[in-house]
C-alpha cells in the first residue's frame, strides 16, 4: 500500500527552509526599500510654477512655496486650489515611487 502524507524522501522540509528564507530576503528588501522612500523628498508644481509643494516620502509636508503673483487676496479660492492641486501631485509621485518599488522586487507580482 502507498503511504501518503508526510514529507517523502524529505523534500519538503528543504522546500518550506527556503521558502522561508526567500520569505525574510524579501520582507529585508521591503524594509530597505521603505527607508530608501522615506529619505526621499518629492516636489510638485502647479500654476505654471505659482506654487511648489515638497512632501518626503513618509508623506509629510516639507515646504510650500508661493510665487507672489500668486498671493491674490481677491482670489483665494485659486491659491488653495493649486496648493490643493501640488500637493495631490507630490502625494502621487510617492505612490508611484513605493509602487516601482514593490514591483522591482516582486517581478511585477500581484498579490
Amino acid at each position: 500500500m502507498a503511504k501518503r502524507g508526510g514529507f517523502p524522501g524529505g523534500g519538503m522540509p528543504g522546500n518550506m527552509s527556503n521558502l522561508m528564507k526567500q520569505a525574510q530576503r524579501m520582507q529585508r528588501q521591503m524594509e530597505e526599500n521603505q527607508k530608501e522612500l522615506e529619505s526621499k523628498d518629492f516636489t510638485a508644481k502647479a500654476g505654471g510654477g505659482a506654487v511648489t509643494v515638497t512632501v518626503s516620502g513618509k508623506r509629510e509636508v516639507k515646504s510650500v512655496e508661493l510665487t507672489p503673483e500668486v498671493v491674490d487676496p481677491d482670489d483665494i479660492e485659486m491659491l488653495q486650489d493649486l496648493i490643493v492641486a501640488a500637493m495631490n501631485e507630490a502625494l502621487k509621485q510617492v505612490d508611484d515611487a513605493n509602487s516601482a518599488a514593490m514591483n522591482r522586487m516582486t517581478g511585477g507580482l500581484s498579490f
